[in-house]
C-alpha cells in the first residue's frame, strides 16, 4: 500500500501538502477505502488519522464522513460531509447527509435536503438514493401513502438493470411490506431479485422468509419490458 492507488483527482488535492505528509495521508485514505465494507470501524480510524493530518483538504473530510457513516457515527458523518461540501461546493454529499439526518431522528431536515435544487444536478444513481431517503423520512413521519408515492413516481419500472434500479425496487418492495401490502411486496421482491445478479440486496432471502421461494436471476417480467426508463 503506497497511496498511489488513489484516484488522480484525490492525489491532486493532496499535492498542497508536504511530500511525506501527503504520502502518509494517502496511505490512510487507501486503507480506509479498502476496509470500508468489511471493517468500517477500522476504516473510520484510518480516516480520522488522515483528518488529523490534513483537515483542510476536502477529500479527506469527505472520506472521514463516508467512513463515519459506514461505522454508524451519524453526527460525525454529517459534520464531516457538511465541511466537505463547504470546501468543495459539490452537492454529491446531499443524499448521505439526508440519511444521517434521518438516522439522527430528524426526518424533517432530511426532507429539506431532499428539496435542495442541487439534487437535480446529481447523477441518476444519487438522485435515486435521495428518493429512497425521502421516502424513508416520510414513513418516519407517518406519511405512508406519501412514502409510497415518492417511490412510485421514480423510475421503479425501468428496464435497466443498473444497481440503482435494484436498490429502488428493493426500497419499494420493503415499503409495500411495511405498509401492510404483503402480496404486492412479494411481487416487487421478485422483480428486485430477478435483476439483482450482483447480490447487492437480500431480496431473495426476504422472499424465502415470505413464501419459501428460491429466486434465480432472470429477465424482467414481460409486463415490464415495454416500460420506458425515465428519471424521477
Amino acid at each position: 500500500m503506497t497511496g498511489k492507488e488513489l484516484d488522480r483527482n484525490v492525489l491532486a488535492q493532496l499535492r498542497g501538502l508536504p511530500e511525506k505528509l501527503a504520502a502518509r495521508v494517502a496511505r490512510h485514505l487507501v486503507a480506509a477505502g479498502q476496509l470500508l465494507d468489511t471493517d468500517p470501524d477500522t476504516a473510520y480510524r484510518h480516516a480520522q488519522a488522515a483528518r488529523a493530518r490534513a483537515s483542510r483538504v476536502a477529500v479527506v473530510r469527505e472520506a472521514t464522513g463516508e467512513a463515519a457513516y459506514a461505522a454508524g457515527h451519524f453526527a460525525e458523518a454529517l459534520a464531516e460531509l457538511r465541511a466537505a461540501k463547504r470546501m468543495s461546493g459539490s452537492p454529491d454529499y446531499l443524499p448521505v447527509m439526508a440519511d444521517c439526518e434521518r438516522a439522527l431522528g430528524r426526518p424533517e431536515r432530511a426532507l429539506a435536503l431532499a428539496k435542495n435544487p442541487s439534487v437535480a444536478k446529481l447523477p441518476v444513481a444519487q438522485q435515486i438514493e435521495m428518493t429512497i431517503v425521502e421516502a424513508g423520512a416520510r414513513f418516519d413521519l407517518g406519511e405512508v401513502d406519501s412514502a409510497l408515492r415518492t417511490l412510485e413516481n421514480a423510475p421503479v419500472r425501468s428496464v435497466a438493470r443498473e444497481d440503482w434500479v435494484v436498490r429502488l425496487r428493493y426500497a419499494y418492495a420493503d415499503m409495500l411490506l411495511r405498509a401492510g401490502r404483503r402480496e404486492d411486496a412479494i411481487v416487487w421482491f421478485h422483480r428486485t431479485a430477478g435483476i439483482d445478479g450482483g447480490g447487492i440486496t437480500d431480496a431473495a432471502e426476504r422472499l424465502l422468509e415470505l413464501e419459501g421461494v428460491v429466486v434465480e436471476d432472470t429477465e424482467a417480467p414481460d409486463d415490464e419490458r415495454n416500460d420506458q426508463p425515465t428519471v424521477g
